[in-house]
Order: structure tokens, then sequence, then C-alpha cells
């Protein structure tokens, strides 16, 4: 069960993100660490990449934005970040960005039955998602994919 603090702590998070030019990604409040930590992750609007002055500067604006709405009373820890590279693709830019790459792909049939196949990704678009396996391209239906990942040759 989510900290009660966190859905307010989300929305003043990512309002000051927007007006930094950020979009949030994710926090969390870890309240079993002491003092308390807040982790927040990060990405430009613009989808250029997230370096280390970016989150030393939205640490100040958004430490200030904390104090000033006085959710946190106890000693806390602020933790900016950007999600990184994760091994799941989700948004457009991760599928654009690693086209060509091996992908593991999880997906459901007509059937309803579980598959997972293994290629290099080709495309996303509205309607499927394209594969290739050894040469051929395999497309598979968006509604269908249930995961995809980043994977590393011959694993």
């Amino acid at each position: 069960m989510p900290h009660p603090l966190l859905p307010e702590l989300e929305q003043l998070t990512q309002r000051v993100a927007g007006l930094q030019g950020f979009e949030l990604c994710g926090i969390q409040l870890l309240t079993h660490m002491n003092p308390i930590t807040l982790q927040v992750q990060i990405r430009h609007t613009s989808g250029s990449d997230v370096n280390l002055d970016d989150c030393a500067g939205f640490s100040g604006v958004l430490g200030e934005a904390l104090e000033e709405s006085q959710q946190l009373v106890e000693a806390y820890v602020l933790e900016i970040s950007s999600p990184g590279i994760g091994e799941q693709l989700s948004c457009d830019r991760d599928f654009q960005t690693f086209r060509g790459f091996p992908v593991d792909v999880t997906h459901r049939d007509q059937g309803n039955v579980e598959h997972r196949l293994e290629g290099l990704l080709h495309e996303r678009n509205t309607d499927s998602l394209q594969i290739n396996i050894r040469g051929r391209i395999k497309s598979i239906p968006r509604d269908q994919v249930i995961e995809v990942r980043l994977t590393t040759p011959g694993q």
C-alpha cells in the first residue's frame, strides 16, 4: 500500500517538473530509511538526456517547493535521477532509440496463450510491433504484446 502522502507529493513534483521542462517518470517514498528518502526520476520533455547538472538544479527547486508545502515535516533525503536505460521498452522514444537491437517479446496469441519470441526490434507503430527473426519480419498486433525487453545476444 502506498504511503498516504505519496499522491500529494506526486502532484507537487509533477507541477514543479513541468515548470522546469521535465516530466516525472517515477516517485517513491522510502519510509523504512532513516531519514525517510524521496526518490524522484525525471526526463526532459524534449526527449534529450538528463545530466547531473539537471538533477542538481531540479533538486534545489523541488527541495524549496517541498519546504514551502510542508508536506514532509520530518527530516528527509531527496534523490533526483533519470530513469536511465531500463531493460523494458515502453514509450515511443524507447522503440525508436533501440530499433535494430536484440529484444525478447512476450505476447498472447488469439487463443490467449502466452508466447516468447527473440529477434531484432524492427518497428512499433499504432497497430503492431515488428521484429526481425533471422531475416524475416514478424508482425504482432500491438494489443497482444505483453512486454518487450532489451536482451543481450546469445542469452
